[in-house]
């Protein structure tokens, strides 16, 4: 795989496995989607310069929490809903097609508030359990950061 020339330029993902009432928000990707077209996921979406450089940046040029503000502002966009505290869950890095490197932070919330609305991103959606990702066409990966989640939760309730 060829590699890209900036070694230091990285685009930044954010996604959220947001759970309620032990079932997990799932969507189905547009079927005009670059990458994984008519795919299961989580939302969650790109960071860019527009999600910190508008607000005052500290003393030191240093703005803080803008990832956490990206990622509330994909759900928003995205699904519609509000999310209580969000927890790192991990992360994953891969090379696009167009060889524009990614890093995926995957974080998972509690569902806080509102109403599933898609926008045109994706194309439907599901709220399952953890023993229901084998019934959808999910992304690589997803299944198990679901099933991740779903254990972290079950093992705080003891």
């Amino acid at each position: 795989m060829e590699l890209p020339n900036n070694k230091e330029l990285h685009r930044i993902v954010a996604t959220c496995i947001i759970h309620k009432d032990s079932k997990f928000l799932i969507t189905r990707r547009a079927l005009n989607k670059k990458a994984w077209p008519g795919f299961w996921t989580v939302p969650g979406g790109g960071m860019t310069v527009d999600d910190y450089a508008g607000e005052k940046a500290n003393e030191h040029g240093v703005w803080y929490n803008a990832l956490e503000k990206t990622l509330r502002r994909e759900l928003k966009e995205e699904v519609g809903l509000e999310v209580g505290k969000i927890d790192y869950l991990l992360d994953m890095t891969f090379i696009r097609p167009d060889k524009t490197p990614v890093v995926t932070l995957s974080f998972y919330a509690p569902f806080k508030s509102g109403e599933v609305t898609l926008n045109p991103e994706s194309i439907d959606h599901a709220w399952i359990g953890s023993d229901e990702v084998q019934n959808y066409e999910l992304i690589d990966g997803i299944d198990e950061e679901i099933k991740m989640v779903d254990s972290r939760l079950n093992n705080n309730k003891k």
